[in-house]
């Protein structure tokens, strides 16, 4: 049948309402479970581990997963259609890592697209390219984290190297798609000035790169990891100063590229 992917079903953690971020207007953002990553300063460690999951939240117990079919989510994402037109909105897959559940990822894509509303992921890219391209036609806009240059660096702290990452943003940037490329800044690991050029100079070789967004590290995630009994491995790290983001901001625009810090 031509409207099987609507019966799809994946796993989601949360469905976020009346975003201003992860894409242009106002936004619906689905975060999926599962990632390819283990990045030491991830916010959404909830989301990392497939399987359903308790955490606790002010002290109670809450399960960490849902599943639902891609018709569910559509009917939901729906009722908001007029704050997407009046704003240039539309719904954003983020997680995790949406490439993770490829199928799934694909029918929300597609239904969204079939019911006339824009679409956004947030990806690393971090999946065989056969996937990618499959979804390619079915997205506005590609929102892609490149977190390093140095493979080294990448796999002490994110569990793997950058080498698909890197490969992947060229085919994506080839495609055609409207490409942001986003660097999480984390004190220690990529906040240098040669660390911010590197990344720079490799993204202005990209075609069809919109921007390149600075994203300051932040502590808001910590209590989660309390809350799933596991170790928050950069208590120590204090976020950057806002003096150090713009000091990184200039090196981005200097390279010929509009940056922008958050988003």
């Amino acid at each position: 049948m031509e409207n099987d992917y609507l019966k799809t079903k994946g796993r989601i953690f949360d469905i976020q309402k009346f975003s201003v971020h992860d894409g242009p207007g106002i936004r619906t953002i689905i975060f999926l479970k599962g990632c390819f990553f283990r990045c030491r300063w991830c916010c959404n460690p909830e989301s990392q581990e497939f399987s359903i999951q308790e955490m606790k939240v002010d002290g109670k117990l809450k399960c960490i997963g849902e599943d639902i079919t891609v018709e569910e989510v559509i009917k939901q994402i729906e009722k908001d259609r007029p704050y997407y037109r009046r704003s240039g909105g539309g719904v954003t897959l983020s997680g995790g890592e949406c490439l993770f559940q490829p199928d799934f990822a694909y029918g929300l894509l597609k239904g969204c697209k079939d019911v006339g509303i824009t679409t956004a992921i947030e990806t690393t890219a971090a999946a065989d390219f056969s996937i990618i391209e499959r979804l390619l036609p079915e997205i506005d806009y590609v929102l892609m984290d490149i977190k390093h240059m140095n493979p080294i660096k990448h796999k002490e702290y994110i569990g793997r190297d950058n080498s698909k990452v890197l490969e992947n943003a060229g085919k994506i940037s080839e495609y055609g798609s409207n490409l942001t490329i986003r660097v999480p800044v984390v004190p220690g690991f990529n906040d240098s000035e040669r660390d911010i050029l590197d990344i720079a100079k490799f993204s202005k070789t990209l075609n069809n790169v919109k921007e390149l967004h600075l994203l300051p590290y932040h502590r808001l995630g910590r209590d989660k990891y309390t809350g799933l009994d596991r170790n928050y491995l950069l208590d120590d790290i204090e976020p950057p100063t806002p003096e150090k983001m713009e000091e990184l901001l200039e090196i981005v625009n200097n390279v010929g590229l509009n940056g922008k810090i958050g988003g």
